[in-house]
């Protein structure tokens, strides 16, 4: 495996099985310093046991991959030293509050008793839960507890840091928060590995996208390369009446003549397209049949898109898949 300095992860063909499960099937990842790169995929698909293994938690049953210089076999002290990890559930200790928590981790990290309580005071006024501070954690909210566990991840602060899932279950203010987070890390030279479901986390924070799923990685790029890679545009329809979005559904594909895709909302239709006359004409019929619509746009593919262009199924229809970690 070649040497580049200007890579902080590299994998060549990454396998790791559990059972009869191929939970990861030889991922390839070259991961550039500095930005965010994203690790796109469904519940199941290999995001966190990749995660793992590069950050030296798992030991991979085949392939290579260095970190930031640093085999992650045999170099994983290394490794170690240079990272943090951030997984989907909090790591920090629910008994201790806040200040506790983070006091105990710079301890930990060798600061003196004095320079501890600066540097948690420091973290807590970032994160903005000095209120919390005398707290204990296990009192906090989803958005609280995600902070402070960010927090814990960066007492000292990471050259690179493993985001896996990390606004998992959060609503949408506390998912804000959370990106304005990994935006300032970002901004103070830590590079960031984020695995997500959520394709609009993947479009908002990520300078480049690596898609996986069944365990390989299926396409990788920018979000607008890949945008272009499934088509130069889509129709996106909000009705007025969610009543009748079997009604439009089958308009809308008859003068489109592609598929119409469902959206979360109830109200919400779209679908690729690459001829605007057609999609004016598809508009044109709905408003013929007395549907009435609240909202359109005609522009670029997103990137739920592009994931049902590659795998043909939507992001949250993944399986489960089990992934049992190494005792």
């Amino acid at each position: 495996m070649n040497r580049h300095s200007d890579l902080a992860i590299e994998a060549e063909g990454l396998v790791k099985v559990f059972g009869r499960t191929r939970a990861v099937d030889g991922v390839d990842l070259a991961v550039r310093t500095g930005g965010v790169f994203g690790f796109l995929g469904p519940n199941g698909a290999g995001k966190t046991t990749t995660i793992r293994m590069l950050a030296t938690l798992l030991r991979p049953d085949g392939g290579r991959a260095r970190v930031l210089g640093h085999d992650v076999v045999r170099e994983a002290d290394a490794v170690r030293g240079r990272v943090s990890l951030t997984g989907q559930f909090a790591s920090v200790d629910e008994d201790l509050t806040g200040l506790e928590n983070l006091v105990l981790l710079a301890r930990l990290f060798g600061y003196r008793r004095a320079g501890a309580r600066a540097r948690a005071g420091e973290l807590l006024d970032a994160f903005g839960l000095v209120e919390a501070a005398g707290r204990q954690v296990r009192t906090y909210s989803g958005g609280m507890r995600r902070r402070i566990d960010i927090a814990a991840g960066i007492v000292v602060t990471p050259d690179l840091m493993f985001l896996d899932e990390p606004t998992a279950g959060l609503d949408p203010r506390s998912r804000n928060q959370v990106w304005d987070i990994v935006r300032a890390l970002v901004d103070q030279g830590t590079s960031v590995l984020l695995t997500t479901q959520y394709l609009d986390e993947a479009d908002q924070l990520a300078d480049r996208v690596a898609v996986i799923d069944h365990g390989r990685v299926i396409a990788e790029g920018t979000p607008g390369e890949l945008k272009a890679s499934v088509g130069s545009g889509a129709l996106h329809v909000r009705l007025r009446d969610p009543g009748r979005r079997t009604e439009a559904e089958r308009l809308l594909a008859g003068a489109l003549g592609v598929p119409v895709r469902r959206g979360p909302d109830p109200a919400a239709l779209s679908a690729r397209t690459f001829d605007s006359a057609r999609a004016a004409r598809a508009l044109s019929e709905l408003s013929d049949a007395g549907i009435a619509v609240d909202q359109f746009a005609l522009g670029r593919p997103s990137l739920d898109e592009v994931f049902l262009a590659l795998t043909g199924r939507p992001a949250e229809a993944g399986e489960a898949v089990r992934e049992e970690e190494a005792a």
